[in-house]
């Protein structure tokens, strides 16, 4: 079984995830069109969520500059994909905030 397991993560890891990767964007414009028609959805989470968009773009931009002026991979190089994934971090700190609101707003309401 532990073989077996293995066997599956090892060619799990060969698999290139760049065309997925690229195809994800449909499906999350999609999740954003949606979510933006629900009024009951305060602006911070709308925002925080459409930040990830804008880190997805910091990424890939920041990849390719690794990759022609350092020859390495995003992952390589430690600076600058900290300061992609800081973008995310954002991101995910503005939905916090966006839902927080709505719970507060939510305790106002119901005392």
């Amino acid at each position: 079984m532990n073989d077996l397991f293995i066997k599956f993560l090892e060619n799990l890891a060969s698999i290139d995830n760049t065309p997925l990767f690229a195809a994800s964007i449909f499906p999350y414009s999609i999740f954003l069109f949606y979510l933006y028609k629900i009024k009951s959805v305060n602006k911070l989470v709308k925002t925080g969520y459409t930040l990830t968009v804008l880190f997805v773009f910091i990424t890939i931009v920041v990849s390719i500059y690794t990759l022609y002026y350092y020859d390495k991979t995003l992952v390589e190089v430690d600076f600058f994909h900290g300061l992609a994934e800081s973008f995310l971090t954002i991101s995910d700190f503005v939905i916090l905030l966006g839902f927080l609101k709505i719970l507060n707003n939510l305790e106002v309401n119901n005392s």
